[in-house]
């Protein structure tokens, strides 16, 4: 065999198939088995100014076909924003849109700054992944005993994305425990939601912290602040949105 026919005997037939990629969600054993799933809640907050009648508002919004909470701004007094809940992200243009441009909301000045989209997601040991993913960050933003919210984004470094798997596990691990132990008094829980190619600042993830009073809520910023995360490997965060429920589905 020639030195031609050779070299034309071991190029490769083509392209290797590559394996498509993974986006299901994973979560810890149950009843022996890995969980997987494709469902996700996401969750959009949208801030406006110039809002004249908060209740008027509220009311228009209790129409949507998917559930939301209607907050009134803290810092702006005639500011509200309005968090909507769905598994099909399709339902923030086909359901919320429409009322959000028309009747008491058509005079509503958007505050662009604040617009905040994110998604759920598994950190691969979640013993009820469907909780974790859906019912739990469900209940969480519609609790009628927890009023006051904090809600943020944020971006880490590239550094701490260069960090080995269990340096980033150590990390993360601090903040987690710093949370829990906050969530476990009632002092406050949190909505952990990643965003990334969704927010138009560029952001990794969109931040929740809902509770029944807003002390505890800014206490667990900064104590946040302390970690090795937040100190080193946070690059920006915020804006922050404060806000204090006026509605939100299931409340009447």
């Amino acid at each position: 065999m020639s030195d031609r026919n050779a070299m034309r005997e071991s190029a490769p037939k083509g392209r290797a198939r590559l394996e498509p990629p993974d986006l299901s969600e994973k979560g810890g054993l149950k009843n022996g088995a890995p969980q997987r799933s494709d469902e996700r809640l996401f969750m959009q907050l949208l801030a406006f100014g110039n809002c004249r009648d908060a209740q008027g508002v509220a009311r228009h919004l209790s129409k949507a076909q998917t559930p939301l909470v209607v907050y009134e701004d803290v810092n702006d007094p005639t500011g509200i924003a309005v968090l909507t809940l769905a598994e099909n992200p399709a339902a923030f243009v086909e359901r919320a849109r429409p009322l959000l441009h028309s009747g008491p909301c058509s005079s509503l000045t958007q505050k662009p700054s604040f617009a905040m989209l994110g998604r759920t997601y598994s950190l691969g040991y979640e013993p009820d992944l469907r909780d974790a993913l859906i019912e739990r960050p469900r209940r969480t933003v519609l609790n009628p005993a927890w009023s006051w919210a904090i809600w943020y984004p944020l971006r880490r470094t590239g550094a701490f994305a260069r960090l080995s798997r269990e340096e980033q596990g150590k990390i993360l691990h601090e903040h987690a425990t710093i949370g829990r132990a906050y969530g476990e008094a009632d002092h406050a829980h949190d909505i952990r939601l990643a965003c990334y190619g969704l927010d138009t600042h560029d952001n990794d993830f969109v931040i929740g912290l809902v509770g029944r009073a807003l002390h505890p809520l800014s206490h667990l910023v900064q104590a946040m602040r302390r970690t090795i995360q937040t100190s080193e490997y946070i690059e920006k965060l915020g804006p922050f949105f404060v806000g204090n429920v006026i509605w939100q589905s299931g409340r009447r």
